[in-house]
């Protein structure tokens, strides 16, 4: 049974797709906006939510946690940055807006951006 069981696999083993999810978070919070499928933007928003809730509370051991899940204290900063923004809001940071399908293989697709 699959009691508790809800992360999607993307038909990769565990080290590819924590390695594409964090590149899509990467990528999110450089632009502030991507365009992806519906379920990998599904996926992301808990992640980047809590890297944004961290980000709120600046300290030695939250900027750590921001650096090793962003890659690079550059991100980390421009982060830091947009989670100031937010100081005031207790969640739902990110909104996903669907679109239609992709012409190749008719996934659906969707774009996810800071609120």
């Amino acid at each position: 049974m699959r009691h508790g069981n809800n992360v999607r696999k993307f038909g990769r083993v565990t080290n590819q797709r924590n390695a594409l999810l964090k590149g899509l978070a990467r990528s999110l919070v450089i632009k502030g906006k991507i365009k992806t499928t519906e379920a990998r933007a599904k996926e992301i928003r808990p992640l980047v939510e809590k890297l944004i809730t961290k980000g709120k509370n600046v300290t030695l051991a939250n900027r750590r946690i921001l650096i090793a899940d962003l890659g690079s204290v550059a991100t980390m900063n421009k982060l830091v940055r947009t989670a100031a923004t937010y100081e005031d809001r207790k969640g739902g940071y990110i909104r996903i807006t669907k679109m239609g399908p992709r012409k190749g293989d008719g996934a659906s697709m969707a774009v996810i951006e800071f609120v």
